[in-house]
């Protein structure tokens, strides 16, 4: 391209709560993987990346460690940049939403938005998520918890700002119409239009009093910023949007290209920000790609249950580019992806060292043994060698195809079939057998010359994924031109150029010992601080003495029909029957409950769900991701009063 297009990506910025591990790191390699490719295709590509700094749950954290908020998150923010800068990512901007020019323009737009009407002063009476920095009303609750992350939610009463989002949903809506492409995967686009908008939305609060770490409203200072206005905001600010002016290089840059964010934060992307971007008269960026999660085994990762695994561990013991090449090669486009230790052994053994590394350094042994270090001249080609260049040219073609679609996985899956290929074609053509005779030399040149050029074509396409091993197989074989314009024809290798020594790429492992190794490294149990809810803050005895908590015996428990949550619970409470439908599904079988004395609040009023009547909300204690039903240590006559 003549004059270079612009594409601007960036990831969510990460929250400084604590150490991101390898499912949060996912995100920005996967982000940088995608930059990489755009910029080695010849386009302006700038990167976007940081921490998202204020809201209560910091606050919190910080009280709790003795710390200020602003030493809490100095700390966290520099492990996280540590972090991305481990594994490679090569992002242009590294925005802190403490940065002195983000504070200043966030307020700036909320002095704009209410000047033009689209924020009121009001009260919040409802439900908050401290977790997830999420309000919620009563009919949006499951079972009486976050509907994101099925956290205890807590009754929040205090003056408020709000944002007038109903008065831009028809627009968002008919906008999500016209451009199908703005959410992907299409699954994640239903999910937020069948969800949210369809079912109409509320006015959005969008501060807080109850806390003090945060934004401050420029005209009423009591009240801060809420977060997700201020963190959403960087996109703009990072990149010059300075709210009454703009500088370099927004003009160039904005509307963003693409915006990677997990799937869990999906609904402040696709619905809050497009919103506000209306409400500043600013386009709307062009793609919002919600990325699936990866989980280890068959389970989320949670710092509470112990089954975090972090990506410095992970370089440790099996280098950048390995950990690089699980986490892109691994993760599917739609669904979640796992990761154990020993399905990263295996990888490493089969993919890299086996399939990749065994290429180049053999491939390297045999043109130093046969040809004294030195690519030579191919002589006539047969259908073998014409086999090896139209998968070259065709796989590079379709890495560029995936990569368009954002299917990275798929992506290295084109690359990967170049390796096997080549692979393939030394058993076919058995240079050693060649070397014995003069005339199989002759053909023995144009096999080791086919080689080498396949090789190229591999080291040029891993560049964006891969680029230490990129690197390192170029300097073996001295390649000179690894660009994609070099990739339109096959035969980019000087016939000539001298080889260096080979070096193995990835020493093969040995897996019983390495698992052993990680095991005891990294699974042992550890002297570590347990993280639990932060406790609430103080109530009256007397508030207490309003909740009616009574002990009721299962005589009855069933799934409710078409729902994956919820149990019916048909309790003894005394003479009394009653029914109390729970969102445990998940963590108890009917059966088991049958004939047990749980502890359930009595004095609620009754709710609807899936068209039954509850009556009552049972007891139960959360870790983690563990639930457990509250019941009494001995049998107790049920309809019996807790004090």
């Amino acid at each position: 391209m003549d004059q270079k297009e612009k594409y601007y990506i960036t990831t969510a910025i990460a929250y400084t709560s604590r150490k991101p591990h390898i499912g949060n790191t996912y995100e920005v390699v996967l982000t940088d993987a995608i930059a990489r490719f755009k910029r080695y295709m010849g386009y302006d590509v700038f990167f976007c990346t940081g921490t998202d700094e204020h809201g209560q749950k910091i606050q919190e954290l910080a009280e709790a460690a003795g710390i200020s908020p602003k030493e809490y998150v100095d700390q966290v923010a520099g492990e996280i940049k540590s972090i991305w800068d481990l594994m490679n990512t090569s992002y242009d901007k590294f925005i802190r939403t403490t940065d002195d020019y983000h504070e200043k323009t966030v307020q700036k737009i909320f002095q704009k938005l209410y000047d033009q009407g689209d924020i009121y002063l009001d009260s919040y009476e409802g439900w908050y998520c401290t977790p997830c920095e999420s309000f919620w009303t009563d009919t949006q609750l499951v079972d009486g918890k976050c509907p994101d992350c099925g956290r205890e939610v807590h009754k929040q009463h205090e003056e408020a700002y709000f944002f007038k989002m109903s008065k831009y949903a028809d627009r968002l809506m008919k906008y999500i119409e016209e451009h199908p492409e703005f959410i992907q995967p299409e699954s994640r686009k239903k999910e937020m239009v069948n969800n949210f908008l369809k079912p109409g939305l509320q006015d959005l609060c969008v501060s807080r009093t109850s806390f003090t770490w945060g934004i401050q409203v420029p005209f009423d200072p009591k009240h801060v910023i809420y977060v997700w206005l201020d963190a959403l905001t960087n996109y703009i600010t990072a990149i010059g949007y300075r709210g009454d002016s703009v500088e370099a290089p927004f003009e160039q840059y904005w509307p963003a290209d693409v915006h990677i964010i997990g799937k869990d934060i999906l609904r402040f992307h696709t619905i809050y920000w497009p919103i506000f971007l209306m409400a500043l008269d600013l386009p709307l960026p062009k793609q919002i790609f919600g990325h699936p999660w990866l989980l280890n085994g068959q389970d989320k990762m949670s710092k509470s249950i112990g089954n975090v695994i972090y990506a410095d561990d992970l370089v440790r013991n099996f280098g950048v580019d390995a950990v690089r090449y699980y986490l892109l090669h691994e993760m599917p486009f739609a669904q979640d992806g796992t990761i154990t230790f020993e399905t990263l052994i295996s990888r490493f053994n089969s993919d890299l060292a086996n399939t990749l590394g065994n290429l180049v350094n053999r491939t390297v042994s045999m043109i130093k043994k046969y040809f004294d270090g030195e690519i030579p001249v191919p002589g006539e080609c047969g259908e073998t060698e014409e086999s090896l260049r139209a998968v070259c040219l065709s796989c590079a073609k379709e890495t560029a195809a995936c990569m368009d679609k954002l299917r990275v996985a798929d992506a290295m899956d084109q690359i990967w079939k170049i390796v096997d290929r080549s692979n393939k074609y030394i058993d076919e053509t058995a240079p050693w057998v060649l070397a014995k005779t003069e005339e199989g030399r002759e053909q023995l040149k144009t096999v080791m010359y086919h080689l080498a050029e396949a090789i190229r074509f591999i080291a040029s396409l891993l560049s964006s994924f891969m680029p230490d091993t990129s690197v390192s197989i170029a300097q073996q074989v001295n390649f000179g031109d690894l660009s994609w314009e070099s990739l339109a024809s096959f035969g980019g290798v000087q016939p000539g150029t001298k080889v260096s020594d080979p070096q193995p790429l990835f020493a093969r492992l040995d897996p019983e010992k390495k698992l052993a190794e990680l095991e005891a490294e990294l699974a042992q149990p550890q002297q570590m601080e347990i993280e639990i809810e932060p406790i609430k803050p103080l109530i009256e005895f007397s508030d207490f003495e309003k909740l009616d908590i009574r002990v009721g015996k299962v005589v009855a428990c069933e799934k409710v029909p078409k729902s994956s949550k919820l149990l019916r619970f048909e309790l003894e409470v005394g003479s009394e029957r009653r029914q109390i439908l729970s969102g445990i599904a998940k963590y108890c079988k009917p059966e088991e409950m049958i004939g047990k004395n749980l502890l359930f609040i009595a004095n609620l009023p009754p709710r609807k769900m899936m068209g039954l009547e509850s009556n009552g909300m049972i007891l139960s204690a959360e870790y983690g991701e563990d639930l457990v039903v509250t019941t009494t240590m001995d049998d107790i006559q049920s309809g019996a009063c807790i004090v």
